[in-house]
C-alpha cells in the first residue's frame, strides 16, 4: 500500500503538496497508527471504569519495561525493548484485538496479523517500514532476550489490570484458573521472578473467588 492508496485517514484531508515526498510517507502512516487509539481490549483500567485501548496498552508495557528490566532473565536493551512492545500491537488497527481467552478467534489471528502487518507497514517508505517490520516479526518470534521479556511484559500487564478488577477477564464465561496459568506462562521465558509473582496473584485470585477453579 502506498500514501496515496484509498482509505488512509490522510486522504481525508491529504497533506499539502510542499511536504517532502519521503516525510509524506512517515506523516501518513503516524496519522494511520492514530487509530489504536480506538481499539478497545477486553481488560479494563485500575483507574476507571471502562477498558483500555492498544494506545494506552502500548503506553503502559514500556513504562513497564522501563520500570521491570532488572527482573529480566537475560540482559536486556532496555531502549530495543521498548521499541518491540510500542510497535508489537500496531497491527490490531486493521486487524482488530483478539482477547487472550477467545479460541476461536484466535485461530485466525496469525493470518490476519500477517495481513495487517503487510498493509500497515507498507503504508512507510520501504527502508523504515521494513525495519518496523523486523520489530514485529521479532516481537512474534520470541527469539531475542528483549522480544521474550517485552512478551512477559504482554501478558503480565492485563493480569494487574484483571487483580485490580477482582477478576476482569479471569470471569470469562469458561475460563479457569488452570487456563489463566497456561495462558500467562510465557512469563516465566522473560522472568522467573515476574512468573513467580504472578503466580501469586492468580492462586490468591484463585482462592478469593474471582477466577474459577
Amino acid at each position: 500500500m502506498t500514501p496515496s492508496d484509498a482509505g488512509l485517514l490522510a486522504d481525508q484531508n491529504p497533506l499539502p503538496s510542499g511536504v517532502d515526498s519521503r516525510l509524506r510517507e512517515h506523516f501518513t502512516f503516524l496519522i494511520e497508527v492514530d487509530q489504536l487509539k480506538t481499539v478497545l481490549r477486553a481488560s479494563p483500567l485500575a483507574a476507571a471504569d471502562r477498558r483500555e485501548n492498544d494506545a494506552e496498552h502500548s503506553w503502559h508495557l514500556a513504562l513497564m519495561v522501563l520500570t521491570l528490566a532488572e527482573y529480566a532473565d537475560e540482559p536486556i536493551d532496555v531502549g530495543h525493548t521498548m521499541k518491540l512492545v510500542v510497535v508489537h500491537d500496531l497491527v490490531e488497527i486493521y486487524a482488530g484485538d483478539t482477547p487472550i481467552y477467545d479460541t476461536e478467534l484466535g485461530e485466525s489471528q496469525q493470518e490476519r496479523e500477517e495481513a495487517a502487518a503487510d498493509r500497515l507497514f507498507g503504508i512507510l517508505p520501504e527502508d523504515a517500514g521494513r525495519a518496523l517490520r523486523a520489530l514485529w516479526d521479532e516481537f512474534e518470534a520470541r527469539s531475542t532476550p528483549e522480544a521474550r521479556f517485552a512478551k512477559a511484559m504482554d501478558r503480565l500487564q492485563p493480569l494487574l489490570l484483571n487483580w485490580m478488577a477482582k477478576g476482569g477477564t479471569w470471569r470469562t464465561p469458561g475460563v479457569t484458573s488452570e487456563d489463566v496459568r497456561a495462558r500467562k506462562a510465557v512469563i516465566g521465558e522473560g522472568s522467573a521472578k515476574l512468573w513467580e509473582a504472578a503466580l501469586e496473584l492468580i492462586n490468591e485470585g484463585e482462592r478469593r473467588g474471582w477466577a474459577r477453579s
